[in-house]
């Protein structure tokens, strides 16, 4: 991996090895001056956060509680330095940004205890994480993020029923001080509205060896963190899944001498900077492969979503050799490079090495590679913990990557799981998506071969995939990584027609494909739909999913928002809205100066309000001071290509 500009000073203020230091207050703020962040050492370690004058977060607590001692209780600060990261990174898989900023004050205090607490204040955002230094393995038992609201605040949750879940619930909005104690807790990443201008998008980052945390109302006008018990022993649940039959009295047994994952806030007075935020990267721990230019992300034929239901063909389909053959056929025509095998290819979930009796694996593999079109296989997670071999095998076989799914949990068995397939996969050169997933916290920064992550209410779920929820993925589910939603639906409708699995319009369906980041994007739909609507399909397949540059050129949370992103010298511009239909004006400021350039786009149709099929297909010239006029009905959308 190649740093530019990188500048990294740490300058120790106090270093006074084996005394305390008295300190009551200490501050730091962000590069700009305007974040800052208020740390007080009293009972507890409390921090208080500022942007200009205005109090957002207020008296806030952490602290990590350990079998025989509570990090962050009586503190007693030993040494401190301050220092700032000042650096541009070039990422490995660019699926927002081919150079990223890394820009930061750092604030690092050591305590009594052998354990240490980092700060670090961004110009959009602070993080902090616990350092120990411990002999040996510790317990924790739990890990306490406090944090209060000066005011009412708004917050956008996803509240499951418990630990155990596929990261799939709708948006629940509901006021802060209205969130009681004993309502259901959230995972995350959770979003704040406060009682301004600002908007608050919490979540973690570097997340190796440690569960994931779940945030719950202190029933005081708060949240605070819990996490999933370190499981000991599993039994049969079916096929995809194990009971955990006892549980540790702890959340994590662990090396004592680590880093523990980031617990960050992206803070703005701006909506477009929480779509824009690149957080969860550059708090993560760098590229662990040495090389990974063998790592294609790309778009995908999937068959699972319309369940192979074929029709116009002179065969009968199914999950069988001439429909499997239809589907590299269509990715050729379309160059698009991979096609998912789903559950169906297996004669068994539970046996990864011998497919379906209707389908020859060998054969197929054999037919795509002649037509550039490689397969991507579905399983369970419990299929890969039984069959750890299978990556070679795959390999072996000139498979490209797997979808794994239903792993449903986040404890730190779960976590590690995640991990070791990463590494296996990337071993023998292949990519992975997880689905039934949590949401990315790092792995995907150190195994670039993870290419997406579902944890996401995508359209899978059908009618129950609504553009009033998805409107909301940007600012939250998408904007910490790649998201798996798989778009692409050629039968639209509005949410209340019958024929709501592609629910929003069809200008909204194609914008997806740019608003949406993820390393592997599918094409759901079945291809007779593509074949019929060849504009759309000749659009989308030749969207990138890989971006030098993207900026978001409007925004605004749970409303409405405008995404551009670059591949190379072709700009692509999405935009999708709720169920208000509006008119948007952005400039075209930043395409090359005194250069004419050819713009296609869809947009909705005059009756796409009532039938969302309807579209228009359009073509004008743009210069770099053109002001882009889009028209979006109600749970509509634009998608463009300037070139």
């Amino acid at each position: 991996m190649t740093h530019k500009h990188l500048k990294i000073i740490l300058i120790a203020l106090l270093c006074l090895c084996g005394k305390e230091i008295s300190a009551r207050e200490i501050k730091v703020q962000s590069p700009d001056g305007k974040l800052k962040v208020n740390i007080e050492l009293k009972d507890k370690i409390y921090y208080s956060v500022y942007s200009g004058k205005d109090l957002l977060l207020d008296n806030c607590s952490l602290s990590m509680i350990l079998n025989n001692e509570v990090l962050g209780e009586q503190p007693k600060l030993q040494a401190m330095k301050r220092g700032k990261i000042d650096e541009n990174i070039k990422r490995e898989i660019p699926l927002k940004n081919a150079i990223v900023e890394n820009h930061c004050n750092t604030l690092y205090l050591k305590m009594r205890g052998n354990y240490a607490i980092e700060f670090r204040v961004f110009n959009k955002g602070l993080a902090y994480r616990f350092i120990t230094n411990k002999k040996g393995e510790i317990e924790i038992m739990g890990e306490n993020f406090a944090i209060h609201f000066p005011a009412d605040y708004l917050a956008h949750l996803s509240q499951p029923d418990g630990f155990k879940t596929s990261y799939e619930y709708p948006y629940t909005h509901v006021r802060t001080k209205d969130y009681k104690h004993t309502d259901r807790m959230s995972y995350l990443p959770v979003l704040l509205e406060t009682d301004k201008q600002y908007k608050i998008l919490i979540s973690e980052a570097d997340l190796q060896d440690y569960p994931c945390m779940f945030l719950q109302s202190t029933g005081n006008n708060g949240m605070q963190s819990l996490f999933p018990k370190c499981p000991l022993e599993f039994g049969e649940d079916g096929d995809r899944s194990l009971k955990i039959l006892k549980e540790a009295d702890y959340i994590a047994k662990t090396s004592g001498k680590r880093n523990f994952p980031w617990r960050f806030f992206v803070i703005s007075d701006n909506d477009k900077d929480i779509v824009a935020n690149e957080m969860v990267y550059i708090l993560s721990s760098p590229c662990e492969l040495e090389d990974y230019s063998w790592i294609k992300p790309g778009q995908v034929s999937w068959e699972w979503w319309h369940d192979a239901r074929l029709y116009g063909v002179d065969f009968r389909s199914g999950y069988n050799m001439d429909s499997y053959k239809y589907y590299i056929d269509f990715a050729s025509t379309f160059g698009i490079p991979y096609i998912i095998m789903d559950e169906g290819w297996a004669k068994s979930t539970r046996d990864p090495f011998t497919p379906n009796p209707t389908i020859d694996l060998q054969e197929l593999i054999k037919y795509g590679r002649e037509r550039n079109v490689k397969i991507v296989l579905w399983l369970t997670w419990l299929t890969v913990e039984n069959h750890f071999d299978l990556f070679k095998t795959f390999a072996d076989w000139g498979i490209a990557g797997v979808k794994i799914d239903f792993m449903d949990r986040s404890d730190q068995w779960m976590v590690n799981y995640y991990e070791r397939v990463a590494k296996e996969a990337a071993k023998h050169k292949l990519f992975v998506d997880f689905h039934g997933s949590f949401k990315p916290a790092g792995l995907e920064r150190r195994y670039p071969n993870v290419l997406s992550y579902e944890g996401v209410l995508g359209m899978e779920q059908g009618g129950n995939c609504k553009p009033e929820n998805s409107i909301y993925l940007p600012f939250m589910r998408n904007a910490v990584g790649p998201m798996d939603f798989t778009p692409g639906s050629m039968f639209s409708a509005q949410p209340e027609d019958a024929n709501a699995m592609g629910s929003g319009t069809r200008a909204y369906q194609m914008a997806l494909f740019i608003v949406f980041e993820s390393g592997l994007q599918m094409l759901a739909d079945n291809p007779v739909y593509y074949y019929r609507e060849r504009p759309c399909t000749e659009f989308i397949a030749n969207v990138p999913v890989v971006w030098d540059e993207t900026r978001v050129l409007d925004a605004k949370v749970g409303e409405y928002v405008v995404i551009a992103r670059r591949n190379k010298d072709k700009w692509f511009i999405g935009a999708i809205t709720n169920d208000t239909g509006r008119t948007i004006e952005v400039n075209l400021d930043f395409l090359p100066e005194n250069k004419k350039l050819h713009l296609t786009y869809f947009e909705d149709g005059i009756n796409a309000d009532r039938q969302a099929m309807d579209y228009k297909k359009k073509a004008t010239e743009v210069t770099n001071s053109t002001k882009l006029t889009m028209k979006l009905v109600r749970n509509g959308g634009w998608a463009g290509r300037i070139e």
